[in-house]
């Protein structure tokens, strides 16, 4: 998609999606989208699978949560102060992980994902455990759900601007370069474990946001946002929407998000037909949602002109 037909698409979705979805699910769409957003720098823009994404998603939910319920911060001061908390973990955790590369890779980020869920599970005193954190009161001015999917819809915004800058950007290149061809990116000078750093850190920090931003959509922190099958959640609407396009993770979580709120309702099993959904895509739509619309735009073309002619 070019940039101007994103920009028009990205328009259209803020302001459909309060209409077709109460404005409390049409929030919880866009932190979703957030944070497929950022699981993309690493996955399609870097080449780098992580199954680590939901320890920053839940750390910065339960930053937020707990500076909200138990400190009494407002959550327009807990939000930044949780994402910078997940920026810094993910620094801290990505120094490790980016040494490894591959199925390593993949394990150690699984493997720290999991060592922060336990924590989250076990120290009931602060998160609540299994029951997840209740107590996040909204400021008075969000409680409205409107008003809160405007507040939503604002840290989207820029936070998807911000990262459509930094792909953009001579770093956005050079981490493409690093998953196009890792070892011809390294021979042109370039230092690839600090690139893959700055790309870990990118996404943790931004996985955060939409972390702590999500604490106040059901003003709740559930523990399943914290466990490795929420980084496969990601994977699976980054993969949908289409990795190589920078909205499809957006279109992705969408996507997951309306058929986990319809399918649910008649189909306990659920996610069964999610996984059919995804093997269909890696079989027959590896470029996701926006690949195989952009396959299908010339022939729609072409029928609309010999329409047109007849």
């Amino acid at each position: 998609m070019s940039k101007r037909s994103t920009l028009v698409f990205l328009a259209a979705l803020l302001v459909l999606l309060p209409i077709v979805q109460r404005p409390i699910v049409a929030a919880e769409i866009l932190t979703l989208g957030l944070a497929a957003l950022a699981t993309n720098i690493l996955l399609g823009y870097t080449g780098m699978l992580s199954f680590g994404q939901a320890m920053f998603f839940g750390l910065g939910s339960y930053v937020c949560g707990l500076l909200i319920a138990k400190a009494g911060l407002s959550a327009f001061l807990a939000i930044p102060i949780a994402t910078l908390a997940a920026g810094a973990m993910a620094l801290a955790v990505g120094s490790v992980c980016v040494r490894r590369t591959g199925l390593y890779f993949i394990c150690i980020t699984f493997a720290f994902n999991q060592m922060f869920y336990f924590i989250a599970y076990s120290w009931t005193t602060m998160t609540g455990g299994e029951d997840g954190l209740p107590g996040i009161n909204r400021p008075e001015i969000l409680r409205d759900q409107f008003s809160f999917y405007l507040f939503t819809a604002a840290i989207f915004v820029a936070a998807f601007l911000v990262l459509k800058r930094i792909v953009e950007s001579p770093t956005g290149r050079i981490l493409q370069a690093i998953r196009d061809n890792p070892v011809r990116a390294a021979a042109t000078g370039h230092d690839i474990g600090r690139y893959k750093l700055i790309a870990f850190t990118i996404s943790g920090l931004f996985t955060g946001l939409a972390g702590a931003v999500f604490a106040n959509v059901f003003e709740l922190v559930p523990i399943d946002k914290i466990h490795w099958i929420f980084s496969g959640d990601l994977v699976f609407m980054t993969l949908i929407g289409g990795s190589r396009s920078f909205i499809g993770p957006v279109i992705g979580a969408a996507f997951y998000t309306y058929l986990q709120e319809t399918v649910s309702l008649f189909f306990d099993r659920w996610p069964m037909v999610l996984g059919i959904v995804f093997a269909c895509v890696v079989l027959f739509f590896r470029r996701g949602i926006v690949g195989a619309a952009e396959q299908a735009m010339p022939y729609l073309r072409l029928g609309a002109g010999k329409g047109q002619r007849t």
